[in-house]
């Protein structure tokens, strides 16, 4: 088949989007399908067209208002979905995915990460002024797919539509018995892009509370100056070093080093990070918010309702006498073959 994805960004940008979108692009393709990914996430170090692991890639320059909602006119442009045999449009925290959609004749699947929110007032403005948009594109589309069983019941209240669930996957074997990263003192992990929703200042607000560790910091984003000053006014500049976007082949080694992973974000659909954690042994402590209530279930999960620095510090603390984690986690060929029998019912 000749399919195409529709993504906000792609490869080397870094996400729970971006990550499936790679995965299930890269593993179509040696499967022996002709796979495009069309995205709004140029920017000028990068090329306009590509051919990355058997994936061709066009890039367009976009416009994304507060970080949010990115857009490219091309993406509205009907004649550019006419050659494929299907279209599989990923988030609809984007405009381009209802221009993909509403543009399109052919037939469509749309995976949709929908957080209910977003991350400001002001996204959220924009979040309700599109959702009358969102609900007729996602009317349009012949399989509506969620993530979590979270993000099912979410799609269904806020947007009137019925969808299936695919969660995310991990590459088992990149993260199991994965080698640690060896550093003179145990640190704490986040593995996040910088925005204020995701929570690492919490962590790092919490740092005081915790001499006998360090912080890692695997991502970037906006938000990066305002975490780095953080933790200069709060006197732990020299125990937390930010790491800016860690290589793919790299992040196990980091997740297999850390006593505890954190994730306390206000909002999740899945919560990649907490999947790969579990996969590499590591305890995780989550925030018991959106999707990640789902994952708060066993002995190897520490969640907090509040994130002041003390519920933190104590979270953390309880973390690190976890259970190392054994639970199943979906593997990205599982998640292929899902999506893989959805495009040929589709088609």
């Amino acid at each position: 088949m000749r399919i195409c994805h529709v993504s906000p960004r792609y490869a080397p940008h870094t996400g729970g989007v971006e990550t499936q979108v790679q995965e299930l692009s890269e593993r179509l393709a040696a499967r022996g399908h002709e796979v495009t990914v069309e995205t709004a996430g140029r920017t000028p170090d990068l090329p306009k067209r590509e051919r990355r692991n058997g994936v061709t890639v066009h890039r367009h320059y976009g416009l994304s208002p507060n970080e949010a909602f990115h857009f490219a006119p091309q993406l509205a442009n009907p004649r550019l979905w006419s050659e494929y045999d299907v279209l599989h449009v990923h988030n609809v925290h984007t405009l381009s995915f209802s221009c993909a959609v509403l543009s399109s004749r052919t037939p469509t699947v749309a995976t949709t990460y929908y957080h209910g929110h977003s991350a400001s007032g002001f996204r959220d403005r924009l979040l309700d002024a599109y959702r009358p948009i969102l609900r007729r594109a996602l009317k349009s589309v012949h399989e509506v797919v969620s993530v979590s069983e979270w993000e099912r019941r979410q799609v269904q209240s806020d947007l009137g539509v019925d969808s299936s669930v695919i969660p995310l996957g991990v590459e088992v074997s990149r993260f199991e018995g994965a080698d640690p990263v060896v550093r003179d003192r145990p640190y704490l992990l986040c593995v996040a892009r910088l925005e204020d929703y995701k929570g690492v200042q919490h962590v790092i607000s919490a740092l005081p509370e915790l001499p006998e560790y360090d912080l890692l910091v695997a991502g970037d984003g906006p938000y990066r100056d305002t975490l780095e000053e953080l933790a200069v006014e709060v006197g732990v500049n020299d125990r937390v070093e930010f790491l800016g976007n860690v290589d793919h082949e790299r992040l196990p080694a980091y997740y297999a080093g850390a006593d505890v992973h954190l994730s306390l974000s206000s909002f999740e659909s899945f919560g990649l990070t907490v999947a790969e954690s579990l996969a590499s042994g590591t305890p995780c402590v989550l925030r018991s918010e959106t999707a990640l209530r789902d994952w708060c279930r066993g002995d190897d999960v520490e969640c907090v309702a509040k994130v002041d620095p003390d519920t933190v510090a104590t979270a953390v603390r309880n973390g690190g006498e976890l259970a190392a984690p054994t639970g199943p986690v979906e593997s990205w060929d599982d998640v292929t073959d899902s999506y893989e029998e959805i495009y040929e019912s589709t088609f």
